[in-house]
């Protein structure tokens, strides 16, 4: 078996609690390195995690020839530049969501990608939806929504509520790019089951626009919204409605709703992820209880490990698939700024 050596760019709370306990669990990889913002932090973490090198920069981490693929870690602002960097020299990348700050990066992305066919690149694909994804595709695929009329997607808490709590890189444009809180990772989810949205209009909000940093008494002014709706037109006919906010308290959490002609699915996600269903003469939703053995979930690192070696290709989630929902933010942003709707694809 082909020995896969990983080296970790970033290494933020989803890189420590699933990237790389799932890289461990897959026979034949070693991690080799680790680069953090910081020097005292990559040298706390590859003492914590037992990874054996640190690296001064992420450059030499990319340049090393001991490492095969590159695990990008750091927060939106970087993953278009380490990315190119790493598949120019040669390396597999497997880079976090969000794919990057706007579609401009996510398309340089995905040109580096398809310029070396030999090598896997891969999104951190969202986790939502995993566990019920071949049963409501098997739904979908077999008629049980019928012609789709709406859609609804909701990601609306109070996570940024407390305008007392400092200020977060989630908050920051020049970071986080156009992604509005959970907006991409849950279109992501829902555009594996519906057609491809033709249209978009946009209202946001910030209600609370200067939140104090972290230390000292500094202010940062937030320049992501905190509040958007969003209203769409979907290929076939469909329409959509978007809500998402992190002001709201005791709001409705995340959630998608697919209505047809012929039934509804409802996804909830909470402490546990729920599937519900429905057709014309029942009088209410029921709550799908699957067998464990027919359960998906999370499989990640085994994915692009698998795809490294040939043994099958990315499912969740290719560039191409990654620049689609950062097409769909973009427009978003688009809309936002001139008050008017847009429509998809983006010219």
């Amino acid at each position: 078996m082909q020995t896969i050596r990983v080296g970790f760019v970033g290494a933020g709370d989803n890189t420590r609690v699933r990237h790389i306990p799932g890289f461990r669990a897959q026979p034949g990889v070693e991690l080799v390195g680790v680069v953090n913002r910081r020097a005292e932090s990559s040298e706390r973490i590859a003492r914590e995690l037992n990874i054996p090198k640190v690296y001064t920069t992420w450059q030499a981490l990319v340049a090393d020839p001991a490492i095969d693929a590159v695990c990008i870690g750091t927060w939106p602002n970087l993953h278009a530049e380490v990315t190119i960097a790493a598949l120019a020299a040669g390396k597999h990348v497997l880079c976090e969501a969000r794919m990057a700050r706007n579609l401009a990066e996510a398309q340089a992305m995905h040109a580096a990608s398809q310029s070396a066919p030999g090598l896997v690149a891969q999104i951190v694909p969202s986790p939502f939806g995993l566990v019920h994804h071949s049963f409501v595709k098997r739904l979908i695929d077999d008629g049980f929504l019928g012609e789709l009329r709406e859609v609804v997607v909701v990601g609306a808490d109070n996570q940024f509520w407390d305008e007392s709590k400092p200020f977060h890189w989630r908050q920051d444009a020049d970071i986080s790019g156009f992604n509005v809180l959970t907006l991409g990772i849950l279109h992501e989810t829902v555009c594996r089951y519906i057609p491809a949205t033709t249209r978009v209009f946009a209202q946001s909000a910030t209600f609370e626009p200067v939140r104090p940093a972290a230390t000292g008494d500094a202010k940062h002014r937030v320049t992501v919204p905190e509040s958007l709706q969003a209203l769409t037109q979907i290929e076939g006919g469909a329409r959509g409605v978007y809500h998402f906010s992190g002001m709201i308290l005791h709001g409705p959490g995340k959630q998608i709703h697919l209505y047809g002609r012929k039934g509804t699915i409802k996804f909830v996600f909470g402490a546990e992820e729920q599937v519900f269903t429905g057709r014309m003469g029942e009088k209410e939703l029921t709550r799908i209880e699957l067998p464990l053995d027919a359960r998906g979930g999370w499989r990640v690192e085994e994915e692009f490990i698998r795809a490294i070696r040939g043994e099958e290709p990315v499912q969740f989630t290719d560039f191409g698939s990654g620049v689609r929902y950062m097409e769909f933010t973009e427009a978003i942003a688009r809309s936002l700024e001139s008050a008017l709707p847009v429509a998809l694809p983006l010219a």
